[in-house]
C-alpha cells in the first residue's frame, strides 16, 4: 500500500493487502456488526477486540427533558468496563476468567473518552474459544445488583490509586483546563462523586442503548482465519438472542469538523504535600483526521520525545533540574490537546516552565534543524515498525481506523506519510497551536504567582 484505503460503511466486504505480506479483510453484517482481521505471517497468537464508540464524553449528566425518566449515565462507561466481566447467565466471572487462564491467555478492557474495547490475546488455536465467550460476555452481562455495589468500590478504589499519582492529577485538571465545558474534558473513569451516585438503572439503560448490532466492531490480528472469525461471531451473536436478520447500517461515524474550545482556566493550582511541583502546560491541539498529525508526530518527537529531544537536553542534561521532562498530545473526533510536562524541585518549578516554554516557542518561531527532522522521522518509523511486532497494536489500529478516521494506513503508507512532513511543516503546526490558549496545572507545592509570571512573561 502507498495510500489510505477508505472504509466505507454501506461497502459489505473488503480486502487488500497490508506491508509485510499481512492481509486486511472487513465484513459488514446485515444487521451492523462490523469484523475486521489482519492476517500476519507466521503469527501463533491472536488479539481480539470487541469495540463500542462510546466513551466518556457520550455519558449525560442528566435527561435533556428533566422529568427523570432517563436517570444521569456520568460514571456508566466505566462501570460496564468492569461489569462486563461479571457474569452471564451461561458463565460466571470464574468461569470467564477460567476460560483465558487455562489457555495462558489474557483478558481485560479499557475505557476511552470515545470508545470501549474488550479485548483478550490467545494462540491461534483458541481463538474460537475467546470469540465465544466474548460474545457471550459483550450481548449477555447480567450486570448483577451484587456485583455492581462491589465493583462501586473497586473503582472508587482505582480512582483512589490514580489520586494519589501527581502526573495522573495534573493530567486530568489539564484536560479540565484546555477543554473547559466540553465533554472531553471529563475524566474517563469518572469522579468520587459520580461514582458513589452513579445508579445500577442507569447502567442498564446506558448498557442497552449501546451495546447493539449497529454499535459493535470486532477485530482481529494474528493468525486469524477471517471466515472463522465470522462465522463464530455470527454463532455466537445469534446464540445471545441477536436478530442478526435485520437489516441496519452501522451508527455514522462522529463528526470530524473541529470545535472551537472554551478553556476552563488558564492556571490551575493543587495543593499535594510533595517532594516535586508536577507542572503540565497545554493548549488546543488538532483533530484525529487532521492531515498535519504527521507534522505534530514529528513536532513531539523533537521537542519532547526522548533523549535527544530539546526538552530533555536543555532541561535534563544540560542544567539537571529534572528527572522527568516530555510533550504529548491527544487528538479526538473534533478537538485535540498539545502540552509537555516537568516535575521538579518546588522552587526551580519557575525556572523549568520557563525553560519549556522558551523551547516551544522556539520551534513555533524559527523551526526545526533538518538534522531533527530526519532524527525525528527514524525515531518514529523505528518504533512504529517495534510495535507492529505485537498483535496487539495491529488490532488496535484495525479499531480505531473504523471507529475514528474511517481509514486504514498500514506502515509504508504511515511511513511516506511522514516523510513527507517538511521543517516548514512542523514549524507552521508548533505556530498555529502556539496561538491558543496556554494553560498550565500545578500539583504540588510550587509558587503560583511564580509559575503565573513565568507563563505570563515568555508569551508577552
Amino acid at each position: 500500500m502507498t495510500k489510505p484505503v477508505s472504509l466505507p460503511l454501506d461497502l459489505p466486504e473488503l480486502r487488500f493487502s497490508a506491508s509485510g505480506g499481512a492481509t486486511v479483510r472487513r465484513t459488514v453484517l446485515p444487521c451492523g456488526v462490523r469484523i475486521l482481521s489482519e492476517l500476519v505471517p507466521g503469527a501463533r497468537s491472536v488479539t481480539l477486540g470487541y469495540w463500542v464508540a462510546v466513551g466518556s464524553r457520550d455519558e449525560v449528566p442528566a435527561a435533556a427533558d428533566g422529568d427523570g425518566s432517563h436517570p444521569a449515565s456520568l460514571g456508566s462507561t466505566h462501570f460496564l468496563e468492569h461489569l462486563l466481566f461479571k457474569g452471564t447467565p451461561t458463565r460466571s466471572a470464574f468461569d470467564i476468567a477460567v476460560a483465558f487462564d487455562s489457555v495462558g491467555g489474557e483478558h481485560n478492557a479499557l475505557t476511552a473518552k470515545e470508545h470501549t474495547c474488550y479485548y483478550a490475546k490467545v494462540r491461534d488455536s483458541d481463538l474460537v474459544m475467546a470469540v465465544d465467550v466474548m460474545c457471550d460476555m459483550i450481548t449477555s452481562s447480567v450486570l448483577d445488583a451484587q456485583e455492581f455495589e462491589t465493583e462501586r468500590e473497586v473503582i472508587l478504589e482505582e480512582l483512589a490509586m490514580a489520586d494519589d499519582d501527581p502526573t495522573d492529577v495534573a493530567q486530568e485538571r489539564l484536560y479540565e483546563a484546555v477543554f473547559g465545558a466540553h465533554p472531553l474534558g471529563r475524566p474517563i473513569g469518572g469522579d468520587v462523586d459520580t461514582i458513589r451516585a452513579a445508579s445500577r438503572d442507569a447502567v442498564v439503560e446506558h448498557y442497552r442503548a449501546n451495546y447493539r448490532p449497529e454499535d459493535l466492531v470486532i477485530t482481529a490480528a494474528g493468525g486469524v482465519d477471517h471466515d472463522v472469525l465470522v462465522s463464530r461471531v455470527v454463532e455466537g451473536l445469534a446464540r445471545a438472542g441477536w436478530d442478526l436478520g435485520r437489516v441496519s447500517s452501522p451508527v455514522a461515524r462522529r463528526s470530524a469538523t473541529p470545535v472551537t474550545l472554551t478553556p476552563g482556566s488558564e492556571f490551575v493550582s493543587v495543593a499535594r504535600p510533595i517532594e516535586q511541583a508536577n507542572i503540565m502546560i497545554g493548549m488546543p491541539g488538532i483533530v484525529a483526521s487532521d492531515p498535519r498529525r504527521f507534522a505534530q508526530s514529528v513536532f513531539n518527537s523533537v521537542l519532547g520525545g526522548g533523549m535527544s529531544s530539546r526538552l530533555f537536553q536543555e532541561i535534563r542534561e544540560k542544567r539537571g533540574l529534572v528527572y522527568s521532562v516530555f510533550s504529548f498530545a491527544s487528538s479526538y473526533s473534533d478537538a485535540g490537546i498539545s502540552g509537555f510536562y516537568a516535575g521538579t524541585a518546588p522552587t526551580k518549578a519557575p525556572e523549568v516552565t520557563r525553560l519549556m516554554m522558551a523551547e516551544f516557542l522556539a520551534v513555533a518561531e524559527s523551526g526545526i534543524t533538518p538534522e531533527e527532522l530526519a532524527r525525528a522521522q527514524g525515531q518514529i518509523a523505528g518504533a512504529s515498525a517495534l510495535a507492529l511486532e505485537d498483535t496487539d497494536t495491529r488490532m488496535s489500529r484495525l479499531g480505531r481506523a473504523e471507529i475514528t478516521t474511517g481509514e486504514f494506513n498500514d506502515y509504508d503508507t504511515m511511513l511516506s506519510l511522514l516523510n513527507a512532513v517538511t521543517v516548514d511543516d512542523v514549524r507552521a503546526f508548533a505556530s498555529d497551536i502556539a496561538n491558543g490558549t496556554f494553560s498550565l496545572v500545578s500539583v504540588g507545592k510550587a509558587d503560583d504567582e511564580a509559575l503565573r509570571s513565568a507563563v505570563q512573561g515568555s508569551i508577552s
